[in-house]
């Protein structure tokens, strides 16, 4: 579907700012995708990007500043979604012994499950959502990736 019916807007001030509204118009579109399929979960797209952080870890203790520089929506607070999915019982938390002010986190047999249960879904969603062949996927990451120089 075309950006002026998604919006029912005839006319964009110029091809930028259309970009621009298609960019976030299909941003939204994504993560609304993404909460209906966690939401059976008890997740958000944001706890589940903080689980995938943590499973990159291979086991090892990360502090929630690490999280938070690592997430991809930088507006979230990771002490809050960190506290959320402790009481889930998908991480543990517990003081750095470097420095008693930092919290060392990692996941949770119980976290490790639930992103084994949501990866099939989740590649299954990404084809869904991305209705390219690899060529276009290339050409796709390499203009997003131009546009964050």
């Amino acid at each position: 579907m075309k950006i002026e019916e998604a919006i029912q807007q005839k006319a964009f001030k110029d091809i930028y700012n259309k970009a621009v509204v298609n960019l976030l118009y299909t941003q939204s579109y994504i993560v609304s995708k993404q909460s209906s399929l966690f939401k059976p979960f008890g997740l958000s797209p944001e706890q589940y990007n903080v689980l995938r952080i943590l499973k990159g870890q291979n086991g090892n203790p990360i502090t929630v500043s690490s999280i938070q520089d690592r997430m991809l929506n930088k507006m979230s607070n990771a002490s809050r979604l960190v506290e959320k999915l402790k009481q889930k019982g998908f991480i543990n938390r517990e003081e750095c012994p470097r420095d008693r002010r930092q919290v060392d986190v990692v996941i949770t047999d119980q976290g490790m499950e639930v992103l084994k249960q949501l990866e099939e879904k989740i590649h299954s969603l990404n084809r869904e959502l991305i209705q390219l062949n690899e060529e276009e996927i290339g050409q796709l990451n390499n203009l997003l990736d131009r546009l964050r120089e």
